[in-house]
């Protein structure tokens, strides 16, 4: 069916738009929030990871703010990647889980690792990065 005001864009049906996808994943608006409070700039950058790691924890209080930090820390560490890394890209598991895939094939579980980093503050961000950047 050829409706002329949408022109000759089609989209299949089920197939997600992996920028549409890549755009949404990079929201974290908590993060971003709570980041900007402490004059952090989030610019997609390993440098605004390395300035993540340094912000204090003040967050590990309140359990709803450290899970909602925690994903956003994790989508944005995927982020970084995935706008840095050649050939790395957002892959959504069967189970809905964001994972960020390389050429290589190898896998991370970015979510879980920003988990971690919010409740612990360990492995740091910029850390992750570098072990994903010389992959």
């Amino acid at each position: 069916m050829n409706i002329p005001f949408l022109g000759n864009r089609r989209q299949k049906v089920g197939v997600p738009d992996p920028a549409g996808i890549a755009e949404l994943l990079a929201e974290c608006e908590l993060l971003r929030s709570q980041a900007s409070r402490a004059g952090v700039r989030l610019d997609d950058t390993a440098a605004s990871l390395e300035a993540l790691d340094q912000l204090l924890p003040r967050w590990r209080d309140d359990e709803d703010t450290l899970t909602w930090l925690g994903n956003d820390a994790g989508l944005y560490l995927g982020s970084v990647i995935v706008r840095t890394v050649p050939g790395a890209a957002w892959e959504i598991r069967p189970d809905g889980q964001p994972v960020v895939r390389l050429d290589s094939g190898r896998e991370f579980d970015v979510v879980d690792s920003g988990h971690e980093w919010a409740a612990y503050g360990v492995p740091e961000l910029s850390q992750l990065y570098a072990e994903v950047a010389e992959s």
